[in-house]
């Protein structure tokens, strides 16, 4: 419902500054955009984080760990990937679970150990088993499909000094600042919402919530004082298990978060110890 809803929207804002015409590259640019998210998202988020793929040889427990829950849960081994990043966090990528990529960093294999290792893989694999990262990725696309649109205003629309222009200069100014954070908003909202699902179901895989509790707690304060690479930015940043932009964000940038708050998640966690 929400993505129908996004894609009338822009559809019909690309008509109101077009007509016909406007509202055809309206839908073309969201479609393209979305088909373009729903069959290589996983290469995008690969690419932009330079993760690479490792061998079991290489990495033997991170594959041991990875195998264990996904016989578990009844799913497909995903491909295993470790990103040179020092900045601890890790993702899960990939439309659904025949076509699934898990990912950490070095800097998380440095600084948590197997068990907690443990909670933060739960936690990716879940996202893929709730088909998180494909709705994720079309709500993103619909959220850049919208930005793009009403940039493009000016140029399409004859520009706010063409007397042709329907909207008007001030109206322009309004679809051109406000359709964007509305999409910004949405889409981060549904991103919190799935963090909180993440959590319980990979809490009650591991059985062991503390242990991811124990493990966003690390990850949490080293992001604020380890930077994430240049190349991750908020189009990215809602894949990892925690915001990889801590340390970049400014208050009011807090509105738009792509997580809930750490220490709500830990004391979710904490309260579901001895129930799972």
């Amino acid at each position: 419902m929400l993505i129908a809803a996004l894609g009338g929207l822009f559809a019909l804002t690309g008509g109101w500054l077009g007509g016909t015409s406007g509202l055809y590259l309206g839908v073309t640019i969201g479609l393209g955009l979305n088909f373009l998210l729903y069959w290589f998202s996983d290469r995008i988020a690969i690419a932009t984080t330079k993760s690479k793929p490792v061998t079991e040889q290489q990495y033997p427990q991170l594959h041991t760990i990875v195998r264990e829950l996904t016989n578990d849960r009844g799913m497909p081994m995903p491909r295993v990937y470790v990103s040179d990043m020092a900045q601890p966090n890790a993702f899960a990528t990939g439309r659904n679970e025949y076509h699934a990529a898990v990912s950490v960093t070095k800097g998380l294999l440095q600084i948590v150990d197997d068990r907690e290792l443990r909670g933060v893989l739960s936690h990716e694999l879940s996202h893929v088993v709730n088909h998180d990262i494909l709705i994720g990725s079309i709500a993103a696309g619909i959220a850049m499909s919208i930005t793009f649109l009403t940039r493009f205003a000016l140029f399409f629309g004859g520009g706010s000094r063409d007397r042709n222009n329907p909207i008007g200069p001030f109206a322009l100014l309004f679809a051109w600042v406000l359709a964007p954070i509305a999409a910004a908003i949405i889409q981060l909202a549904v991103s919190r919402s799935r963090e909180y699902q993440a959590d319980d179901s990979g809490a009650h895989l591991s059985h062991d919530p503390l242990a991811l509790a124990s493990a966003l707690r690390k990850l949490e304060a080293y992001s604020k004082q380890i930077p994430a690479p240049a190349t991750v930015g908020p189009a990215e940043a809602h894949l990892f298990i925690v915001n990889p932009l801590a340390g970049r964000r400014s208050g009011f940038a807090n509105l738009f978060s792509t997580h809930p708050r750490t220490e709500d998640r830990i004391a979710r966690l904490e309260a579901m110890a001895g129930r799972v």
